[in-house]
């Protein structure tokens, strides 16, 4: 009996017609993968920061249609890691090279970074199952002409499925990379439903998008000693009988004079961070916010597998 219904589900006309996958975005730090993520879903949902390594998790980003679903998926850019925190966000990133259907391998032409090039050539899979696919990013800021030997020395590495020039920035050639990406789809189901834009919790952009506008108010080694996580979400009805959601979060730092600098003079730095982060999440959850920010530290919590377990978000 089980294995009539299993083929009937295999053979039923909406999974013959139906098309759905996983598509990994990966490349060296700083290309441009998050940029395209929100491009190509219309929205904001990876944070962007002009600063390498700013995104440490998988984030995904579902696109689903009448007759095809894409889980696009942004990842950690892959370098050769100098810490703890650094190895888990390779792992990461290459974990969803495992897992994909179709990879896209986002070069940046302004400032190539041959070493970490070639060794993800070298890890990309050799199964013909898997598209890859090289998208050339930031053609906006080069000249045409200086495209073809980067196409041409590429395509002495490895045999792509297409390479396409895009500009995740302006949008320009997202659309063709999208009926490419559309075109390798394999048949399959829907994974989420067709309303849902990723499968991550609200906390988890909430903690990103605090820790996004640290990593662009502060320098040097402060915005990549810092974490983020709400410890509080809960909605409060305030006396005029309008709802507000009430966050608690605390920031973590490594040191002691980082979390000074986080503070700021007077608590101004740290409440600067938590205006711009209360605004965007806001509009994030369409709902009124009372953002409260706490700054602590946790000694060299980048390079202890212990405490990056307690800090949930940064180790399996």
């Amino acid at each position: 009996m089980s294995e009539d219904l299993n083929q009937d589900s295999e053979n039923s006309p909406e999974l013959d017609q139906f098309r759905s996958g996983y598509v990994s975005i990966i490349g060296a730090p700083n290309v441009g993968k998050s940029t395209l993520l929100n491009t190509i879903l219309g929205q904001k949902l990876a944070i962007v920061t002009p600063k390498p390594q700013t995104t440490r998790n998988q984030i995904r980003g579902i696109v689903t249609t009448d007759t095809h679903q894409i889980v696009f998926v942004d990842t950690p850019g892959l370098m050769d890691p100098k810490y703890r925190l650094q190895s888990e966000m390779v792992k990461t990133a290459y974990g969803a090279i495992r897992d994909a259907d179709i990879i896209l391998f986002v070069v940046d032409v302004v400032n190539r970074n041959i070493e970490i090039e070639n060794t993800i050539i070298e890890r990309l899979p050799q199964s013909k199952d898997i598209k890859k696919v090289l998208i050339l990013n930031k053609v906006d800021l080069v000249e045409k002409q200086t495209l073809l030997p980067i196409i041409e020395n590429f395509s002495e590495k490895y045999e792509f499925e297409d390479m396409i020039p895009i500009s995740a920035k302006t949008g320009d050639g997202v659309p063709l990379l999208l009926d490419q990406v559309r075109s390798y789809l394999p048949h399959g189901p829907r994974y989420f439903p067709e309303d849902q834009l990723s499968d991550l919790p609200e906390r988890f952009f909430i903690s990103e998008t605090v820790r996004e506008k640290i990593m662009l108010i502060t320098q040097r080694e402060v915005p990549y000693a810092t974490a983020v996580i709400v410890e509080e979400f809960e909605k409060r009805q305030r006396k005029n009988s309008d709802e507000i959601i009430y966050i608690r979060a605390v920031v973590y730092t490594e040191k002691q004079t980082q979390k000074q600098i986080i503070i700021g003079k007077g608590g101004k730095l740290i409440k600067r961070v938590g205006e711009l982060a209360r605004h965007e999440i806001e509009q994030f959850l369409d709902s009124h916010v009372f953002l409260e920010l706490y700054v602590t530290v946790k000694a060299d919590w980048r390079r202890d597998a212990v405490k990056l377990k307690e800090l949930g978000n940064y180790l399996d």
